[in-house]
């Protein structure tokens, strides 16, 4: 076991490097890293970077909300972080009254700081290796076996380091692929308050059309406060709390950058999947985004459709169509770039080699055939996944409607639960549901993937009698009308919108009443036959998927051991390191390391729903009013530039911070030519795109009248000549 330890540490510490890629643990840089960084430029000790003992960078970065990084940038809690990271927050927050989405806002006092139910900042403790306490759970077990045995001393270790009497939460993380296991210890503060926001028209310039590319001109950011009781620790939000006195926090530098300077990333990247077989590249390409795309495109349709007539309906619905935005246009993207850069082919030549070097070694030799008999066995029954969580539960009607079976089951199944706790939960969700429900794009999404469903998965695989009386019912399956009908009686006559009906069903639960409503009955008509027929194929492809990566990854290890590798992105603390850096993505195509107001105004469209801008905005940007955020060598204000950082999603509002460990800007997204960065990191295209703080900065202060919160910041200014 010792020695199995040491090669993974010395997989993380590595021997070289390459290019600008890898998101590395900072508590395990090892000194060939480190001196790369410094290679590079980086003028801090490893100390600073890094460090239990003292205050270093690591205390000033945080998990924001669960799905973005945040970082402080004051004495006072202040925390900087995207704009669509706190978008939900910003959208809870309005009323058509206050339109806080449409024209911004900014608390002139902490009096006027609005509460972020919900929202949460994780700071992290420590980091401790338990990979000797798991394996030795585990032992020699193999597949489900050993995932439950593993899962168990997860648990374990969890509660043992947990204490919710202090608000400290951890997590282990199984890095390698399950080759080795790190506890992180977190400190979580929930009383979370919008301090700041520009409006929509500059946190989301360019909407659809510019994400995930370059050029970019969007003012990606937010602000927030995390707040403590009176006596120094976490708690729920009381108006009797202070701000966070936090242990660190970050400089704000305005002094600027070049092309080619140091750049430094922190943050936590969510998800990557380096390792990655050509299988896998294969399932994506061919059947996994395609089908996503697709799906998500008509969603999309739907809302956009109903929010550009009513500014009530765009409110109500902008949470959910980023969300879905978002990643619709990054698979379509990330085959793309799949595709182009060959990484099938590039994968089967790497396990060409594996296939050689596993000859004659037991454990090693039969792993791809094995993995080639898992795709196969699960391949056919994939779409039929897709369609169900993008198609029919893509519409929040079904996917609500689907949360009954909790009551089906308390009502019918003994021990199946107490139906009066369930219905007081399922009350609670459904008025969430009908805040955020927009009936008629619904519908539309109802109808949609029904057909959907009925023309693009395998006949064999549909729920047995469904589409016969839907056919008896309402019409032709191959006609569009036939599932608008059907949508309109189901939405018309389910009990989940009628209060009537379903304060009846509450006060007297009774399972007969709860399989006639129409929603339920399509919900479950779907899930259950999924349930009973194909999800023992997706669990044993994922328990064999699990077991031949770990295995593969282990074979990895022992076949080139000096290589440097680092671990996937687990959502943990990482860091990455590079520069600021202009590329050339095409034939006679140069892109400039930086985006400008000059660039923001020729974009501007007046009236338009992505390229609109403030009339201040115009006013300002028009007189050259940009005061001490001036760039010297551009002469404007720079907006954004891009990085060579390696990041993914979860890094959104992460620190960018110069060679001083100074903050520069916010990460905010990836460029499109490199949207295959999950899989594979492309050392010549990959960039990250990030808002320059000291457009940030300008935003609050000249266009938002904000100087209160400016003067929390620590500025460091360019030196006097």
């Amino acid at each position: 076991m010792k020695k199995i330890f040491i090669a993974i540490v010395l997989l993380v510490f590595g021997f070289r490097t390459f290019a600008d890629e890898g998101m590395w643990l900072p508590l395990l840089l090892g000194e060939q890293v480190y001196s790369n960084m410094v290679k590079k430029g980086l003028k801090l000790t490893k100390e600073q970077l890094y460090s239990i003992n003292k205050a270093s960078i690591k205390d000033a970065v945080i998990i924001f909300g669960g799905g973005c990084t945040g970082e402080i940038v004051s004495s006072e809690g202040l925390i900087f972080t995207n704009h669509h990271c706190g978008y939900e927050a910003i959208a809870a927050a309005s009323s058509i009254q206050h339109n806080y989405l449409h024209d911004g806002f900014y608390a002139k006092s902490k009096q006027e700081e609005i509460p972020a139910q919900g929202l949460y900042a994780d700071f992290l403790l420590k980091i401790e290796d338990v990979t000797k306490e798991v394996e030795d759970s585990a032992k020699e077990l193999s597949g489900a076996e050993r995932a439950a045995k593993v899962q168990a001393a997860v648990t374990a270790i969890n509660t043992r380091y947990s204490d919710e009497t202090k608000s400290i939460i951890a997590k282990v993380s199984a890095l390698f692929k399950g080759n080795q296991f790190l506890v992180f210890v977190y400190q979580r503060y929930n009383d979370i308050r919008l301090v700041g926001a520009p409006p929509e028209s500059v946190g989301k310039f360019g909407g659809d059309t510019d994400n995930w590319e370059w050029p970019r001109h969007t003012g990606d950011f937010s602000i927030f406060r995390v707040y403590m009781s009176k006596e120094g620790k976490p708690s729920n939000y009381s108006p009797d709390d202070v701000p966070l006195k936090p242990k660190y926090y970050l400089p704000v530098s305005i002094k600027g950058f070049k092309d080619g300077d140091y750049a430094m990333i922190y943050g936590y990247p969510g998800g990557t999947n380096r390792y990655e077989t050509s299988y896998g590249v294969k399932q994506k390409i061919d059947i996994d985004n395609p089908s996503l795309v697709t799906l998500r495109d008509v969603r999309l349709k739907f809302m956009f459709g109903q929010m550009k007539k009513d500014p009530a309906v765009k409110l109500q619905l902008a949470p959910e169509y980023a969300n879905v935005a978002n990643y619709w246009k990054f698979y379509d993207g990330e085959s793309k770039q799949l595709i182009k850069y060959h990484i099938y082919d590039q994968k089967k030549n790497e396990e060409e080699k594996f296939r050689e070097w596993a000859k004659g070694k037991p454990g090693f030799e039969n792993i791809f055939p094995e993995w080639a008999k898992a795709y196969d066995t699960w391949r056919p029954y994939s779409k039929h996944r897709v369609y169900l969580i993008e198609g029919i539960f893509g519409s929040p009607l079904i996917d609500f409607a689907a949360a009954l079976q909790q009551a089906e089951m308390a009502l019918v199944k003994q021990g199946g639960g107490d139906i009066k706790k369930v219905m007081e939960e399922l009350n609670a969700e459904r008025k969430k549901f009908l805040e955020s429900e927009n009936k008629i794009s619904d519908e539309e999404i109802v109808a949609a993937t029904t057909m959907m469903f009925y023309n693009d998965i395998d006949k064999n695989q549909h729920p047995i009698g469904f589409y016969e009386s839907l056919k008896g019912s309402f019409g032709n399956l191959k006609e569009e009308s036939t599932y608008k009908k059907y949508a309109a009686a189901l939405f018309g006559s389910t009990m989940i919108f009628d209060d009537a009906k379903w304060n009846a069903f509450n006060a007297n639960p009774d399972a007969a009443v709860l399989q006639s409503d129409p929603a339920f009955a399509h919900a479950m008509a779907f899930l259950k036959n999924w349930q009973g027929k194909y999800f023992s194929f997706y669990k044993q492809f994922v328990t064999d998927n699990n077991e031949l990566g770990r295995l593969y990854m282990k074979g990895i290890m022992q076949m080139d051991p000096k290589k440097t590798r680092y671990p996937d992105a687990t959502f943990t603390m990482r860091v990455s390191y590079g520069n600021v850096k202009s590329y050339s993505p095409l034939d006679a195509v140069h892109y400039d390391y930086a985006c400008t107001m000059k660039g923001v105004l020729e974009k501007y469209v007046p009236g338009d729903y992505e390229f609109d801008l403030p009339a201040k905005l115009i006013e300002l940007a028009n007189k050259k009013d940009f005061g001490q955020y001036l760039d010297k060598q551009k002469n404007d204000l720079v907006v954004t530039f891009i990085t060579t950082n390696d990041i993914t999603g979860g890094n959104s509002g992460s620190p960018v911070l110069n060679a001083n460990g100074e903050l520069i800007g916010l990460a905010f997204d990836g460029n499109y030519e490199a949207l295959s960065h999950k899989i594979a990191y492309d050392a010549m295209y990959n960039r990250t795109i990030c808002v320059d703080i000291r457009y940030v900065l300008w935003c609050i202060d000249k266009l938002g009248g904000a100087p209160n919160i400016i003067n929390e910041l620590k500025l460091v200014k360019p030196t006097a000549k």
